[in-house]
């Protein structure tokens, strides 16, 4: 029997009728199903996931064997001609089966007890019902027709029942579940099963969740009313989250809601309960973040959203569901003080002064129309940097939201606390505007005596954070996170605050490979990396005037480690292009100095809170979104090499720069601004383009903005230097693979490449502008004259009878390691490049068994007669003639009789030959 149906169930079945229900299927879920199978005994059940539950999991497994659960790619759903859909209406909920979506002419019936949504289905039947289960619905309509379910089908539609009415004690419980339950029992349904399983036992693991949970209460009255929330992080899904905040609900019978949040990997569920349905209809509440249900009982699933931005997206909705009254238009200011697109940031940066404004709305000149946002910041920083000529057009916020003011408040809490809008222009039907709301007009509406939120809640934070201790122990290697742990002990020693900031925490979010540790203190860095270097047995540098140090010593595996450690700081540039001069500042503080938004993170490391992630400016928000994005209007012309950062990160990330940051790119280059970079600023730019993770597509970028024929005309970019480079990068691939000791410097490859058909004193200006230090200098031109005169004889070699690899070696035995890579890159030597491939492998680097001593005993004198007797035993031994140390020096003694007959030779010519030539 088992044979038979796993036989069938290996063919690919073609149904016409299907059963199914939501993903994570609860028993109500699975229940329906069955009992919708009694209504249409053709159709196959096409099985969502389902929720395992401790204690249960062989009879839910159970379940697919015995109602014949069928899995979605067991089924050829194109020809499915009618849908059944149970306890959902949601498209979005029953992606199992969305191929049968697309079919013509599809027919779909619905059975749900679940309120109507903006998702649901265009049902052509369906039975809804607002009873405590969708099992009960259905129940009754068996009844009905006549039919009569089994001890099994009884039993399972009991379960459905159970679970959904709370055993009976939920609010949403209706006579119809009693008597839909009386009927089944009627039928024996086997109530000791049903109780084994609502009674489950909990684990240990759910004891301390549970405990979890109720640590982290906090209670908000509102109007009266108790709000409970409760939030906490775990590492992995964990099953029955809505049972236990049930159970936490049900231990606080003056709480009036509940909302249960909890972050699980890249998802936050959240899992909500009402006792006043009628004044705060947590369905309505829980769609607006992506969920359903009903109106005392809905969840929902947020992917790629922390627990923090949750919690205010959750706040601002609730806020705004209590006070429906309240509308944008009855809290802005109006009218509004504007600036004009074509007013110079001197007259934006007097108005704002004149007003008290921190930010204004820009109108396009003449209509009022909204075009975007200047801030008072930016405009007097364009003023320091004598830019306040310049039109206001050039450096405002393009893409700031807008609302109508007749919009509720949710949207406009999410915009200024979510996305971190300084204020939002306010306009009518014809985009003019007509009032703006500020971030102040919301926080004082939130912290209104209707409403009073407790110290800390994200509503009224200027931080968003969350903790990723998790992570740091998942992703790091042991040593390093047992560093970050003692570092943050030593912190607590000192009575300080110490954070894991920048790149390393970037990395460590987006599961990138950095372990370059830098830390930032709020209070004496230089002194507490004096500490650090102590108790690590290491040393210590100091920079005062940047208040940085850093910090070596030895890992413990004879490795040396680094750690740059700094003073929480706030820098200012005094010019374009400048160094930063440095003041003490906080960690947020420290952040806003940062140059893109995906940089400006820190954790922090002390014991108490240990793993806090600090995220004062949307970082995670722009790595979901993949943007680029700098933290101020004025960033590029601080400091211009930014541009060149931006460039490397979007690349290296597959991310894109954010349009409002492309444009101020344009700015600054219009500017003349980049060009007025020191060399060795942007030297030293180029050098970590040439050594990231795709340095061509950052040169095409760059060609882009034009920005290589800034730097020197015959840097532009051409297809035949795109040929080159792109060759160049498949040639980095194939020698990383080699795994040889020598690294080469890979931006000399690559300048090379780029400069491939550079005339010499062309090649010395490029040089000069970078200001490349003079040993660098002459090491890259010696290399690319030394790969100019190789190419030439390679031409040569490919054409001679002698392809020997000694011949080849003697060719190449001058050229330093960067100059055969880009030999191996150049179209014109495209026949080399296997006998190239195969000099880096076998013989670069090959040595002789004898030495220049062995030579000398052989009699001859020192000087440059040694060298080409041994380059030339080198050619043999590529040759394979002189494989051993015998052979070398036999060889030897054999160059030099040949060379003595030689001379000899020569000799007799000269005397017998005329020595009085005439001078010419």
């Amino acid at each position: 029997m088992i044979e038979n149906k796993k036989t069938r169930s290996q063919e690919r079945l073609t149904p016409q009728v299907i059963i199914t229900s939501h993903m994570n299927a609860d028993f109500d879920a699975l229940a329906s199903m069955v009992a919708a199978k009694m209504l249409y005994p053709e159709a196959e059940i096409i099985a969502p996931s389902y929720r395992e539950k401790t204690g249960v999991n062989y009879f839910l497994d159970s379940l697919a064997y015995i109602f014949n659960f069928r899995q979605p790619k067991e089924c050829d759903l194109s020809r499915v001609k009618l849908m059944v859909v149970t306890d959902t209406r949601q498209r979005g909920r029953i992606p199992q089966v969305a191929e049968a979506l697309n079919n013509q002419d599809l027919a779909i019936h619905c059975y749900d007890h679940h309120p109507n949504s903006e998702d649901d289905l265009p049902a052509e039947y369906s039975v809804v019902k607002e009873w405590g289960s969708t099992t009960t619905i259905l129940a009754h309509l068996i009844k009905e027709k006549g039919l009569f379910p089994s001890m099994d089908e009884a039993t399972m539609f009991g379960l459905g029942i159970y679970e959904d009415t709370g055993s009976f004690t939920y609010d949403s419980t209706t006579e119809h579940d009693f008597t839909a339950a009386a009927w089944l029992r009627a039928h024996f349904m086997d109530l000791s099963i049903v109780a084994d399983i609502m009674n489950a036992t909990l684990t240990s693991e759910q004891v301390q969740l549970l405990n979890r949970m109720i640590e982290s209460t906090v209670t908000h009255e509102v109007h009266g009313m108790s709000i409970m929330t409760t939030s906490i992080v775990l590492d992995d899904y964990v099953d029955d989250f809505a049972v236990l905040t049930h159970q936490v609900f049900e231990m606080e019978k003056n709480a009036k809601v509940i909302f249960a949040m909890a972050q699980m990997g890249d998802r936050v569920q959240v899992v909500a309960r009402s006792r006043v349905p009628e004044k705060i209809n947590v369905g309505s509440i829980c769609a607006t973040l992506g969920g359903g249900g009903h109106s005392y009982a809905a969840a929902a699933s947020i992917k790629d959203k922390t627990l923090e931005e949750v919690k205010t997206q959750l706040f601002a909705v609730l806020f705004s569901t209590i006070h429906k009254e309240i509308n944008v238009g009855s809290k802005m200011t109006a009218p509004a003080q504007v600036v004009e697109d074509t007013q110079t940031l001197a007259e934006a940066e007097a108005v704002m002064l004149r007003y008290g404004l921190k930010a204004a709305p820009v109108v396009a000149a003449g209509n009022r129309k909204c075009v975007g946002m200047i801030e008072y910041q930016t405009a007097a920083r364009g003023v320091g940097h004598k830019l306040g000529a310049l039109p206001v057009s050039e450096f405002m916020n393009g893409g700031a939201s807008t609302m109508r003011p007749d919009s509720d408040l949710y949207p406009a809490i999410e915009i200024i606390l979510g996305q971190r809008q300084r204020m939002i222009p306010v306009v009518d039907n014809e985009d003019k505007v007509i009032g703006v709301l500020t971030r102040t007009d919301i926080m004082r509406l939130l912290l209104d005596d209707s409403i009073r939120i407790p110290d800390g809640d994200p509503l009224v934070s200027t931080q968003k954070e969350r903790n990723i201790a998790p992570l740091l122990k998942d992703r790091l290697p042991r040593q390093h996170y047992n560093l970050l742990r003692h570092i943050g002990d030593l912190a607590d020693r000192l009575s300080v605050s110490v954070y894991a900031v920048g790149g390393f925490v970037r990395d460590l979010l987006m599961d990138w490979t950095n372990l370059d540790i830098d830390v930032t203190v709020e209070g004496d860095g230089i002194d507490f990396a004096k500490h650090l270097a102590q108790d690590l047995k290491g040393r210590f540098r100091a920079h005062p005037m940047f208040q940085t140090a850093l910090v070596i010593f030895n890992d413990g595996e004879g490795n040396e480690q680094r750690i740059d450690v700094a003073t929480a700081r706030l820098e200012y540039y005094e010019y374009p292009g400048a160094l930063p001069t440095v003041e003490l500042s906080s960690i947020k503080m420290d952040l806003s100095r940062r140059d893109f938004s995906i940089n400006a993170l820190a954790v922090r490391l002390n014991r108490a809170s240990f793993g806090d992630l600090v995220d004062p400016f949307g970082a995670m928000r722009d790595m979901r979104e993949k943007h680029i994005r700098v933290l101020h209007s004025l960033s590029f012309v601080e400091d211009p090499t930014r541009i060149l950062r931006a460039i490397r990160f979007e690349k290296r990330y597959n991310f894109k720069i954010g349009p409002q940051t492309e444009k101020l790119i344009k700015n600054c280059l219009q500017l003349g601004l980049f060009q007025k970079l020191s060399g060795s600023r942007l030297f030293n730019e180029l050098r970590h383009i040439f050594d990231d993770k795709e340095p061509v597509l950052c040169l095409e970028r760059m060609d882009g903005f034009g920005m290589l024929k800034q730097l020197h005309p015959q840097l532009a970019l051409s297809p035949s230097k795109l040929e080159i480079l792109t060759e160049t990068e498949s040639v980095f691939s194939w020698y990383k693979l080699l795994y040889l000791k020598q690294q080469p410097n890979n931006w000399a490859v690559y300048l090379m490449a780029l400069c491939n058909n550079v005339k010499y004193n062309d090649m010395s200006e490029i040089m000069e502008r970078f200001m490349v230090p003079n040993k660098q200098r002459n090491e890259f031109m010696t290399t690319r004259e030394a790969s100019r005169l190789a190419a030439r004889k390679l031409q040569g070699w490919l054409k001679s009878e002698d392809k020997s690899p000694g011949a080849l070696y003697r060719i190449l035995i001058k050229v330093p390691l960067e100059g055969v890579l880009h030999l191996m890159a150049l179209p014109g030597l495209a026949e080399c490049q296997k006998p190239l491939s195969n000099y880096l492998s076998r013989l670069w680097n090959m040595s002789l068994d004898i030495t220049g001593e062995d030579i000398i005993g052989l009699g001859v004198p020192q000087g440059p007669l040694i060298g080409r007797i041994m380059t030339a035993l080198l050619g043999a031994k590529a040759d394979g003639i002189a494989s051993t140390r015998e052979e070398q020096l036999e060889l030897a003694k054999r160059m030099l009789r040949e060379m003595e007959t030689f001379l000899h030779e020569e000799e007799e010519i000269a005397e017998g030959s005329d020595q009085s030539l005439p001078l010419s």
